[in-house]
C-alpha cells in the first residue's frame, strides 16, 4: 500500500505531477534479469567477424547495390 504522507493541495497541476510520478515508480521486481556472461560472449564473438566475412563474400557490384541502397534510404526523403 503507498504512503500517504503527501501534503494535500488544491493545485490540480500538483495532483496531477504526484499521480503522474507515483504511478511511474519502478518497483524492484521490474529490473532487467543479469545477462548470461557466456552467451555474451558468443554473441560478440559472431558479431567481430559478421561484417568482415560478408563483405567478403559479397561482389564488389553488390556492395555498391547495398550502400547505392541505404544512401538513397537515408537521404532520399
Amino acid at each position: 500500500m503507498p504512503k500517504r504522507s503527501r501534503k494535500k493541495s488544491d493545485d490540480v497541476n500538483v495532483i496531477a505531477k504526484i499521480i503522474v510520478e507515483e504511478t511511474t515508480e519502478k518497483e524492484p521486481s521490474e529490473e532487467k534479469p543479469e545477462k548470461n556472461p557466456a552467451a555474451v560472449a558468443l554473441g560478440r564473438l559472431g558479431g567481430l567477424k559478421g561484417g568482415k566475412a560478408r563483405a567478403k563474400k559479397l561482389s564488389a557490384e553488390r556492395r555498391k547495390e547495398i550502400a547505392q541502397k541505404a544512401a538513397k534510404a537515408r537521404w532520399g526523403r
